[in-house]
């Protein structure tokens, strides 16, 4: 039995209901969001949004890497992308530890991660400003497009937009 039989079987099923054959891969409503890996988060789902919609991307903490901007810049320039959402959430786990905890974690596992910023969160609020005057003031991004912050609420489903 293979670890992943289980994954295999699911998509079994959705192959027999699987009727996307159509989509394009642009971004129908020409939306990228930025979100965590957290799997209570279903970004579609909670901005009402269906898939061809928008593009997805997620890492720990919902932080704009460089490799965030990279993505950022193939769906504007490529895949129709006009505007950016940038979403984090409630209780979320980069904003319980440190890079320092976390290299001090895997250390204990024989593992050095020194080489690596995990870009933790200790101030949710000020990381989520941070990274929207980063997409804003970025010379690879449009400057008039549309940037948009908000927090999303894992424990009642609700989006909290923050201004910048």
């Amino acid at each position: 039995m293979s670890a992943f039989d289980d994954l295999i079987a699911g998509n079994a099923e959705y192959v027999k209901g699987f009727a996307n054959s159509g989509l394009t891969g642009r971004a129908a409503r020409g939306l990228a969001v930025v979100t965590c890996m957290d799997s209570r988060i279903d970004p579609l789902g909670l901005l009402g949004l269906e898939a061809g919609d928008a593009k997805i991307l997620r890492n720990a903490g919902a932080r704009i890497t460089d490799d965030v901007l990279r993505t950022l810049v193939l769906a504007v320039y490529l895949l129709g992308v006009e505007r950016v959402l940038v979403m984090p959430h409630t209780d979320c786990g980069m904003a319980k530890v440190t890079d320092g905890d976390v290299h001090d974690l895997t250390q204990l596992h024989g593992v050095d991660t020194r080489s690596l910023e995990f870009h933790t969160v200790p101030d949710q609020d000020a990381a989520l400003r941070h990274d929207l005057t980063r997409i804003r003031t970025s010379p690879f991004l449009p400057k008039d497009m549309p940037v948009g912050g908000a927090i999303y609420d894992v424990h009642t489903g609700r989006l909290m937009p923050v201004s910048l």
